[in-house]
């Protein structure tokens, strides 16, 4: 089979990214580009093109008309079509794949090339991802009308957790109601997690089905991920991305009578919903009206951090910066809180058998101080933090940060997650969308 070009498509709430690959059958794929139009929920929007690994454009403001994820990648393909240095894309009829990035699948356990039937399977999962599915679905459209010679392939975010048991998946509710409703744990960030299980495996020299590691994709969104024997075990979101940790505008998990104390209409619809999409005010609250946003005011977390370890106490402090001080601690703590109660469930699961603690998104990647503040709350447990080494830039894809000790004592890694390169992958394997 000859190559082909790939698109790898990752549409978030406030942004689309767009990765270039040369794929070979069988074969690593080799990026060539990659594109993103960052900022759509706070304008203006700016772009950002790297090729050949070096920036073409760092952070331009986008003076046309972007309303959304359909407009953002739009101008993305308009961004690499139109580049004379990128002759792997000379017109739209260079691309041979698309592979999107979809939150849910429901019950696939594996990348779908996209027909008529998966869409409109699909578009029923729309309600248990409503901030996340129809986003990636209108570009899916676009790219079938812009894209006709091109094989556009599902990877959701679910299908890594087909694998969790049914005592773990299953909720203590009426199972009929439950089975005819879909309503199980399906657990979220699949990719990441993917790519994050493979890239530490092969860092720590072992076979795929003999790592038990602990995992963390930390960013705006945030889960935790038990992996047993090299597979997902257990894992913190539920049957949406709501449950577990919490994150820049997410809840995460709290009791579930909360919101009904919160406010008053949270059984109506908001009224962002439409005839297509039904969204409650209660989930536009636990979803885009919590987390670090709600606490602190920014969903910046690496502000959270600076302001939380800044001293708070000095004389010329004001009592601004002492109440900023003490909020920033506050959520800081709570999210240390939280993930070292996931991580100390899932070593009891995992029976204490647990090669490595592994970091990765945004926040795990980038803030040495919650990595250092998590495993010192975890010690207990036989993990240690290299200071040195943690508070040094990641370069690689893994890294240690951990203390070297016995053969018998976990790790401690960060991995650079990649779900466009782990999308282009997996579409590089399956001989069906060649």
């Amino acid at each position: 089979m000859k190559k082909k070009i790939a698109l790898s498509v990752n549409a978030g709430s406030s942004s689309v990214k767009v990765s270039v690959y040369d794929v070979e059958f069988g074969q690593a794929p080799v990026q060539l580009a990659e594109a993103q139009i960052s900022g759509l929920t706070s304008p203006p929007p700016t772009l950002k093109y790297v090729r050949d690994g070096k920036t073409v454009i760092k952070a331009k403001e986008v003076d046309d008309n972007i309303e959304g994820q359909r407009d953002a990648f739009s101008l993305l393909l308009e961004t690499l079509v139109e580049d004379e240095d990128l002759p792997q894309i000379k017109s739209k009829e260079d691309i041979g794949i698309v592979c999107h990035r979809i939150v849910h699948g429901g019950d696939y356990s594996k990348p779908q090339l996209i027909s008529n039937e998966t869409y409109e399977h699909l578009e029923n999962l729309n309600d248990l991802a409503p901030l996340h599915n129809a986003n990636s679905l209108g570009i899916v459209q676009l790219c079938i009308r812009a894209l006709p010679t091109a094989n556009n392939v599902a990877c959701f975010d679910s299908q890594f957790h087909s694998t969790i048991p049914e005592h773990i998946r299953t909720y203590p509710i009426n199972r009929d109601i439950a089975r005819s409703n879909k309503l199980r744990k399906y657990g979220f960030h699949g990719i990441s997690y993917a790519f994050i299980t493979r890239s530490a495996t092969e860092f720590l020299g072992k076979e795929p089905d003999e790592v038990n590691m602990i995992a963390l994709h930390l960013g705006s969104g945030a889960s935790a991920c038990a992996i047993k024997n090299g597979k997902s075990w257990d894992t913190s979101m539920g049957l949406t991305p709501l449950a577990g940790l919490p994150g820049a505008t997410r809840s995460g998990s709290v009791d579930p009578s909360l919101v009904f104390h919160y406010a008053s209409d949270v059984g109506k619809l908001s009224p962002a919903s439409t005839s297509e999409l039904h969204i409650s005010r209660a989930e536009e609250i636990l979803n885009k009206e919590s987390g670090w946003k709600a606490l602190t005011g920014t969903t910046d977390f690496g502000k959270i951090t600076s302001l939380a370890f800044s001293s708070s106490s000095s004389s010329s402090s004001s009592d601004d910066d002492d109440y900023d001080h003490e909020v920033m601690k506050l959520a800081f703590d709570l999210f240390v809180d939280r993930i070292c109660g996931f991580i100390g469930s899932y070593y009891v699961s995992l029976r204490g058998k647990v090669d490595a603690l592994v970091f990765a998104g945004g926040i795990g990647e980038k803030s040495p101080q919650l990595r250092a503040a998590v495993v010192d709350q975890i010690s207990c447990l036989g993990f240690q933090i290299d200071d040195e080494v943690n508070n040094n830039e990641i370069r690689n894809v893994v890294e240690e940060v951990g203390k070297k000790g016995g053969l018998d004592e976990p790790r401690v890694l960060v991995v650079q997650t990649d779900e466009q390169f782990e999308m282009a992958r997996a579409c590089a394997e399956d001989a069906e969308f060649w």
